[in-house]
C-alpha cells in the first residue's frame, strides 16, 4: 500500500466533513430532518474513516515533522495543541450527540448539539490547516 496518499486523504475526508456538518445544520434549521439525519451519519462516517486512514499512516509511518520556524512555528503548534485536545474532546460529544438523537430524546440532542457542532467543525477545519503546513 502507498502510505504516502494518506495525508491528503485525510484532509479530504476532514474537509467533507466540515461540509457535511454545515449542510447537516442548515438542514435542520429548514426543517428538513431526514435530510438532517442523513448527512449527519455520513459526516460520522467521513470521520471514522479518517481516523482509521490517520491510525494507519501514524502506525506505519510514524509522524511528519513541522520545519517551519519564527511566526509560522508557533502558529503551526498554537493549531495542533487546540486541534488534538479538541479532537479528543469531540468523541464523547458526538456520540452523546448521536446517542441522544437516536433514542429520540431530540431536546437533550439539541442541547448538547450546540457544544458539539462548533467543536466538530473547528476539528475538521483546523485538520485540513495542519496537512497544509505540514505538505504543502
Amino acid at each position: 500500500m502507498n502510505y504516502a496518499v494518506l495525508p491528503t486523504l485525510n484532509a479530504c475526508l476532514n474537509a467533507t466533513s466540515f461540509v457535511l456538518i454545515l449542510i447537516g445544520v442548515i438542514a435542520i434549521k429548514c426543517g428538513r430532518r431526514t435530510l438532517h439525519r442523513n448527512v449527519m451519519i455520513m459526516a460520522v462516517a467521513c470521520s471514522v474513516a479518517f481516523l482509521g486512514s490517520y491510525l494507519t499512516y501514524h502506525y506505519a509511518m510514524g509522524s511528519k515533522k513541522f520545519l517551519g520556524e519564527g511566526l509560522a512555528r508557533t502558529i503551526y503548534f498554537s493549531i495542533l495543541i487546540s486541534h488534538t485536545i479538541l479532537a479528543v474532546v469531540i468523541v464523547p460529544l458526538v456520540l452523546t450527540t448521536l446517542y441522544r438523537a437516536k433514542k429520540g430524546n431530540f431536546e437533550a440532542h439539541r442541547t448538547i448539539a450546540k457544544k458539539t457542532v462548533p467543536v466538530w467543525l473547528y476539528v475538521s477545519v483546523t485538520g485540513v490547516i495542519i496537512y497544509c503546513f505540514l505538505y504543502l
